[in-house]
């Protein structure tokens, strides 16, 4: 991206969050004047006003400013960005009421403001600025693809993890990602996953100037600090940005605690975040939910398990044995899927694509999802959350717990019928490496929004996800 675009991108989000917020504070005071929140006897006219809107104005790109909205040209998940916007424009609204109030007490442009037309004007915002993100989204994603904006990426690494976010870049073409290349010591083919691998990276700086990259991403999460160091130090002479997939003990060390044993200095690595009062809220979020659901969908339970047994013969559900909390087994419950006793021959196996295993209607209910309402449940029993790292079968854990650094920790949780990994793809015949550490990472940084972000991810998720099977 040149510096144009990169000013042409910085300057239409200037634009529109200035644009939102003046129609915002005008909608408020049309809507104060329609509804208001008590009787009005004497409302003072728009134009003085003006000076509060002003300093409104002023203040919101102030705290976007320092909330770093302006440091990033690229979209984030709107899930992230109404989290932002709500706390920026929380900050700016009383920021402005105390400034105004300050400045302009007992001076010809003070006005006695309706406390009521402020509250309008904070939910007016909040909505005005996201609608204003959408667009900005929209009118970015338009613009990358017309060639507006890209940036040509290099991956250092054609593993899994290379090859993982060429797909992603490949879903998301508004992110404006041209994947120029993979740089890789190792493979000796010539192209991965439709892209070409340029050469090893003792010729990476040449690889840099020779096409013209502008952002280099590191996806070798295995490699040491050493190869990091001497990797990192042939891109930044090269004045490009540069980004690495982090390790598990990278994310485990994402925050860390400074401690001393008299006197001697240690790194406490972080803690699950879900611990006292945490526990009980998520636990009566999962009995509210769980319960909510199990009414409302009854209806549609009850005929999915009459379905499931005029489809094919046997039980309507399916009760397997998972492990939970502190790795302790558990019955989890779903509508069965495949045929009646599908594994005694082959013992137990993964899941794959095309599963001949699967009945007529299990295929439907794995691609749906629908095989797991009956989980709820298992969330109202105590065994599961609604959301958590998803339980694995014993026979894999013990597989699973001999080859992957800490992955008995996820255990430290409830399992739940969703999950952070889940929401970000990683479901079916996928890395169970990815999976531990995004497990690893929502244990660690667990927060009542992070849980509602991936519920409403997963209703979004239901109808793209190709890993459901």
């Amino acid at each position: 991206m040149t510096r144009r675009e990169r000013v042409l991108f910085v300057g239409l989000q200037v634009f529109l969050d200035v644009a939102m917020v003046v129609l915002a504070f005008l909608a408020a005071y049309r809507l104060w004047l329609a509804f208001p929140l008590r009787p009005i006897i004497e409302m003072a006219p728009l134009r003085q006003y003006l000076v509060m809107l002003g300093v409104q104005v002023f203040v919101t790109l102030v705290v976007f400013f320092f909330y770093k909205r302006y440091h990033r040209t690229r979209i984030i998940s709107y899930f992230d960005e109404v989290s932002q916007v709500f706390a920026g424009v929380s900050i700016a609204t009383v920021t402005t009421v105390a400034l105004t109030s300050f400045f302009f007490k007992n001076s010809a442009l003070e006005v006695d403001y309706s406390r009521g037309m402020v509250v309008y004007a904070w939910g007016l915002t909040i909505v005005f600025v996201m609608v204003g993100r959408v667009v900005y989204g929209a009118a970015t994603g338009m613009l990358r693809s017309r060639g507006i904006g890209r940036e040509r990426v290099l991956i250092v690494g054609a593993g899994d993890v290379g090859q993982q976010m060429v797909r992603r870049a490949q879903m998301s073409p508004e992110l404006g990602y041209d994947i120029v290349g993979f740089v890789d010591d190792v493979l000796g083919r010539e192209r991965v996953q439709g892209v070409r691998v340029l050469g090893t990276t003792d010729n990476l700086a040449d690889i840099i100037d020779g096409y013209g990259i502008s952002e280099v991403i590191i996806a070798l999460p295995e490699a040491n600090q050493n190869e990091l160091l001497r990797l990192t130090d042939r891109c930044q002479d090269k004045g490009v940005t540069i980004q690495v997939f982090p390790s598990v003990f990278q994310i485990m060390a994402s925050e860390v605690r400074l401690g001393d044993l008299n006197g001697l200095p240690l790194l406490t690595v972080r803690d699950s975040a879900l611990r006292g009062w945490k526990l009980s809220l998520k636990r009566t979020v999962d009995v509210v939910v769980a319960g909510i659901t199990l009414v409302v969908l009854s209806p549609l339970m009850l005929l999915l398990a009459l379905l499931v047994k005029l489809d094919s013969s046997g039980p309507a559900f399916y009760i397997q044995k998972r492990m939970g909390l502190d790795a302790s087994p558990f019955p989890m419950i779903k509508f069965r899927t495949m045929r009646q006793d599908a594994e005694a021959e082959t013992g137990p196996i993964w899941a794959t694509a095309d599963d001949p295993r699967r009945t007529r209607l299990g295929a439907f209910l794995r691609k749906t999802s629908l095989d797991e309402l009956p989980q709820f449940v298992n969330v109202l029993l105590g065994e599961m959350s609604v959301v958590g790292p998803r339980p694995e079968r014993p026979v894999f854990v013990e597989e699973f717990r001999q080859q992957i650094p800490r992955y008995m920790y996820r255990h430290r949780e409830k399992a739940g019928i969703t999950g952070w990994a889940q929401v970000n793809g990683l479901r079916g015949d996928t890395s169970i490496e990815e999976r531990t550490k995004y497990d690893l990472w929502y244990t660690e940084n667990w927060s009542l929004w992070l849980d509602f972000k991936i519920i409403l991810k997963t209703f979004i998720q239901v109808f793209r996800d190709r890993n459901a099977y």
